[in-house]
Parts: C-alpha cells; sequence; structure tokens
C-alpha cells in the first residue's frame, strides 16, 4: 500500500521499523534512515529478508534530506529522530511533496523548551502543497489525544477536567537511567511545570506538586506534575476544558540523582569551555548514561499510562471516565527486543501510519491525532500489542471544584 522512510534508528526507531515489518500488507517498502548508518543495518540484519532497506542522512541537513527523499520517494516520512530536527525534516517534505510523521514537538536546542507553535506555522504551507503533517503520534503526545478524542466522541457532552497519568513501575537494575533519549529527558522534567485552568496556564516550579495517584495493576505512586505538549493541543481543540493536568512518576532514587547532577550543572545546556572546547554538560552526561534502547533485556515491571476525565455524559448527569493501559516490559522485549517505553511510542506511531496509508486519517495541512475520528484508532491498538481499558464512575484521586 506504501512506501515508507523511518528517520531515527534509537529504541523507538527499533520497534516502528519492527512493527511496520510485520504488517506488509500496508508497509510494502521500509527505508531506515539514521546519522548512524550502523545502527540501522543492525536492526535491519535483526528483520532479515531484505525486508528493510538502510541509508545514512544527517537529520538536521535539509539538502541531504530532500536528495535522499527523491532518490526514495515514499509516500510518508516517520520521523523518530530527535525533537531538534522536526523542523528541517518537515522542510524536507515541503521540498518534495511528502506526507510527514512525528511523535514529538518541536524544541530548539539553545533553550528547554517545547510547543506546537513553530509546526502549527506549516498548516497552509502543508495545505497548500496537497500534503499532510500528523503531530505527535506516540503515546503521550498521541494515544492520550485519541483516547481524549474517544471519550468526547462516546461518553461526554462536556469534558472538564482532564488528568493525563503516566507511571513506569519498571526496574532495569540501574543505578540511574533514563527511558527515552536522556538529553530531551531531563530538559524535559527539569524546566518549569504548567497546567491550564479556567483559561489561563498556570506555571510552577519543576517537581513542585506531586501527590501519590493508583495505577492499575500497579498501586499507588508518587506523581509529579509537569508540561507536556498535549496540553497544549487538547485545551485548543477541547474548549470545553475548564483544567487540564500531567502527571507521572518518578522513584525517590532517581529524583535524588537528578537533583545531584542539577546541583553539580551536569543538566546545563550552555556550553562550558573545557581543555580548549566547548563542551555543553548534558550533552556529555547523555554520553555517560546508559543508552535507552540498551534496557530492555532484563526489564521488570509495567507502564500505566491513561486519561482520567471528569465532566457531563451523554445524558447531561456527572460523568467520571478512566481509559488507559497497562504495557509490560518484558512483553515488549520478547516481541520487539525493546523495553516498554519505547513500545509504547513505536507502536502508536506505526498505527498513526497505517491511518495515513489507507485514506483514513488524511487530508492536506498539519494536524494533531485528536482532530479525526478516534474509532479506527482505538481498534488498532487492541490489534497491535496495546489493548486498552475503561472504568466508569470511579473515584479520582484529584479535587475538583464543586
Amino acid at each position: 500500500m506504501g512506501k515508507v522512510l523511518i528517520i531515527g534508528a534509537g529504541g523507538v526507531g527499533n520497534v516502528v521499523v519492527k512493527k511496520c515489518a510485520m504488517n506488509p500488507e500496508i508497509f510494502t517498502d521500509i527505508l531506515l534512515a539514521s546519522r548512524t548508518l550502523s545502527k540501522c543495518e543492525a536492526i535491519a540484519n535483526e528483520i532479515g529478508g531484505n525486508r528493510v532497506k538502510t541509508a545514512q542522512v544527517d537529520a538536521d541537513n535539509v539538502p541531504q534530506l530532500v536528495a535522499l527523499i527523491e532518490s526514495y520517494r515514499p509516500d510518508l516520512v516517520i520521523n523518530v529522530a530527535l525533537p531538534y530536527q522536526d523542523l528541517p525534516i518537515m522542510d524536507a517534505c515541503l521540498q518534495t511533496g511528502v506526507h510527514y510523521l512525528d511523535t514529538a514537538n518541536y524544541e530548539p536546542k539553545e533553550e528547554a523548551k517545547f510547543e506546537y507553535s513553530w509546526q502549527w506555522a506549516y498548516k497552509k504551507r502543508f495545505e497548500a502543497r496537497g500534503i499532510m503533517a500528523l503531530l505527535g503520534c506516540g503515546f503521550d503526545p498521541g494515544v492520550t489525544g485519541v483516547f481524549t478524542a474517544y471519550a468526547a466522541k462516546h461518553h461526554f457532552s462536556e469534558m472538564h477536567y482532564l488528568d493525563i497519568v503516566d507511571c513506569n513501575a519498571g526496574s532495569h537494575g540501574k543505578a540511574f537511567a533514563t527511558n527515552f533519549n536522556p538529553e530531551i529527558n531531563i530538559r524535559e522534567i527539569t524546566q518549569n511545570g504548567k497546567y491550564f485552568e479556567n483559561g489561563e496556564w498556570i506555571e510552577i516550579p519543576p517537581m513542585s506538586i506531586h501527590q501519590p495517584i493508583p495505577y492499575p495493576n500497579i498501586g499507588e505512586r508518587e506523581s509529579y506534575l509537569l508540561f507536556h505538549e498535549e496540553l497544549e493541543s487538547l485545551t485548543k481543540n477541547f474548549p470545553t476544558l475548564k483544567r487540564a493536568r500531567f502527571w507521572m512518576t518518578f522513584g525517590q532514587q532517581y529524583i535524588t540523582h537528578l537533583q545531584v547532577l542539577q546541583n553539580v550543572g551536569m543538566t546545563s545546556i550552555k556550553p562550558i569551555r573545557y581543555n580548549g572546547m566547548d563542551i555543553v554538560p548534558l550533552e556529555f552526561l547523555k554520553a555517560v548514561l546508559p543508552e535507552p534502547s540498551s534496557l530492555g533485556e532484563n526489564y521488570t515491571g509495567e507502564t500505566s499510562i491513561g486519561c482520567q476525565i471528569k465532566g457531563l455524559g451523554k445524558d447531561g448527569k456527572d460523568l467520571t471516565y478512566f481509559v488507559y493501559n497497562n504495557c509490560s516490559h518484558a512483553a515488549s522485549f520478547k516481541e520487539v527486543q525493546a523495553q516498554a517505553v519505547s513500545y509504547t511510542t513505536g507502536v502508536p506511531a506505526m498505527i498513526g501510519a497505517m491511518m495515513m496509508l489507507k485514506g483514513e486519517w488524511m487530508r492536506p495541512g498539519v494536524y494533531n491525532v485528536e482532530e479525526f475520528n478516534p474509532d479506527p484508532f482505538m481498534d488498532m491498538l487492541n490489534k497491535h500489542g496495546l489493548p486498552w481499558h475503561e472504568q466508569f464512575n470511579i473515584d479520582l484521586p484529584f479535587e475538583y471544584p464543586s
């Protein structure tokens, strides 16, 4: 049905490529490209059968990207490289007239800040070119947006309160490691938190609001309020929301290590001069931490991610609703040799690509996942390894204004 170019051969890229290769009726041809060709070749060799072709590309270099796209002529580019590289890849897709999908919004390298404004600004140009960009099609962002759209379509006349809850209750046996790119992960959680309430964004010091939240099959875990990009698009696309927040769990050992690293300056993104060279401390820290894709083999436990929503049901009565997925690290590794954090991001990216290639999610412009019909995507989650569950009128662990 379609040719795809996948850019990025890290933990998430590994999952996307393998899940695409499992669905040859949709993904007829696959090219995997990265700055490091050996990573691409290792994944292609694991899949075998010449199913996946490989190439080297610098995703910061638009002419290189254009040349690669023009030589391969894919129907869709799946971007699972770094968030810094979203705009160069979008520029290359514009020049070549090829559809685009990513899992995380753009972030400038010189500033720990992420928002959709840079990518939303491409909307008219993509429309004029007759191509589509699907933004944030991982789990969070991604599935959390689809969950919210599904709740709005099937269960609510008005959604008032949204809390996205994300728990990794797994154990990888390392003293300190991040589950996805360390540089991006640490930048995300060390910037100020932010949430939406009564039409305004409220900013808080990093990790300053936290509370225990119960997670299915896991129990209570201390959860910290962070800013996450899907809050920006969901509050825009569902204007009845009075409050929207994002919570993520961190163990005390992780928090302690992070605080020490911050205190000694190792999480800084400002270059320092060392032995005649400019070195960014966070980039150096990334180089010495475990590679996230290496964590899978002995990873135990599971993740639990979902949306807890309160509002008015279709009958006009108060309704609380919880939709979620739990994903096993061990099962993920058995299937695609990846831990569950990579799996829960990579599978939705494959499903989003499937929706686009099948024409179920396809119109020119730049869109977030919640702007499309959630039903076929929800169906595919059940079929491709991320089954979801619903709970109605349960007690949610949050305060709600009367």
